[in-house]
């Protein structure tokens, strides 16, 4: 029993080491090869990205993409931030004034970590980036939150940039 104890005592002294010395860059190169695995496989088995339309209901925390074929595939969502290109800025999804709290939950772990590790860029409000920089904070969010796969949509101006849940396929009636 005392040798368990010990051992369980080691792994986390070897965690919280780990956690403190945490390459950030490496963090956010593997999180970004993780989000291209996930939308691989689901490009793959469901179409990712071969949708006609997609939605988003906020009351119902949901997103959904229609396909040519009637088939739609829909997830719980949450909601990263948003991306303009016009200005190059990125504004996170932890305090936006379109987003609502329970769609926030997945930026707020982003926000957590970046405190933690004293990432400016993940704990400031609004901050210049370019695109690649977005879907590196989506990464490292889907990262944090075990999430099934993220997201980066056109909302007419701004890139929306989501993380999302279980998928749920059926097919539409004609």
């Amino acid at each position: 029993m005392k040798y368990i104890i010990l051992n369980l005592l080691l792994v986390a002294a070897s965690i919280t080491y780990a956690e403190t010395k945490m390459d950030v860059d490496k963090y956010i190169k593997a999180s970004m090869e993780g989000l291209q695995i996930q939308a691989d496989a689901h490009m793959n088995t469901w179409g990712i990205g071969k949708s006609d339309t997609w939605n988003v209901d906020q009351n119902k925390a949901l997103i959904w993409w229609t396909f040519p074929d009637g088939k739609i595939a829909s997830a719980p969502v949450q909601i990263i931030g948003t991306f303009n290109p016009n200005d190059g800025s990125f504004m996170w999804g932890w305090d936006h004034p379109s987003i609502q709290p329970p769609l926030q939950e997945h930026a707020k772990l982003v926000k957590v970590f970046g405190e933690k590790h004293k990432i400016k860029r993940f704990t400031t409000q609004k901050v210049k980036a370019t695109e690649a920089e977005a879907w590196e904070f989506l990464a490292v969010a889907n990262r944090l939150a075990k999430s099934n796969g993220g997201y980066r949509a056109d909302a007419g101006g701004p890139f929306v940039f989501m993380t999302y849940g279980e998928i749920t396929l059926k097919k539409d009636k004609p």
